[in-house]
């Protein structure tokens, strides 16, 4: 068993990523969360202290195990198996710390209309300042500006260097139109 450094919180327990803070005012109210790789949780956890049903998913049936009272907790190999929602769709969808790029069409299919997809990971630059460093784990310069349209309205994007900790990230927000047509959306 490994020590957590003094001030440092348990893992899950840490707070959600600042980029999933500052754009979950885009989530329709009470519309259901979809956490892919969601790990030990710390995003289901907020996202369901702010009244949204979550689903989440993750490969680790040991990290997920103390989630299975938040809401849908799936354990699913989504890389090696099928997709574990076929023909559904969330209100939100929300992907930190992860990449396999031959899921980025489905979890953009994923997105309801007038939902949201919350994206933020580890971009190329990253090997020079820690891991990962291998460039299947790391996106290419505007990938996920790219892999969006047309099929969604890109309303934040970053890519570049960020800390603390020291790391290169692309963090998208990008919304699917509700069918009533275009929709003004509050920055954050």
């Amino acid at each position: 068993m490994s020590e957590t450094p003094a001030g440092t919180p348990a893992h899950g327990q840490e707070a959600p990523s600042v980029w999933v803070q500052r754009w979950a005012h885009l989530i329709p109210s009470g519309g259901t969360v979809l956490d892919v790789a969601c790990g030990a949780g710390r995003h289901l956890r907020w996202l369901a202290g702010r009244g949204h049903p979550v689903t989440g998913v993750d490969r680790d049936a040991q990290a997920v195990a103390a989630l299975q009272d938040l809401g849908e907790i799936v354990v699913a190999d989504i890389e090696n198996g099928p997709w574990p929602f076929a023909g559904r769709c969330f209100a939100a969808v929300v992907v930190t710390n992860y990449l396999w790029r031959p899921l980025l069409p489905t979890l953009i299919d994923s997105v309801a209309p007038g939902g949201i997809l919350l994206y933020e990971t580890f971009a190329a630059g990253n090997e020079t300042v820690g891991r990962p460093r291998n460039p299947d784990f790391l996106l290419r310069p505007g990938e996920l500006l790219e892999a969006t349209r047309p099929a969604l309205r890109v309303v934040a994007y970053e890519d570049g260097y960020a800390e603390p900790p020291p790391r290169f990230i692309q963090r998208l927000a990008a919304v699917r139109e509700a069918s009533s047509g275009p929709q003004v959306y509050r920055l954050a």
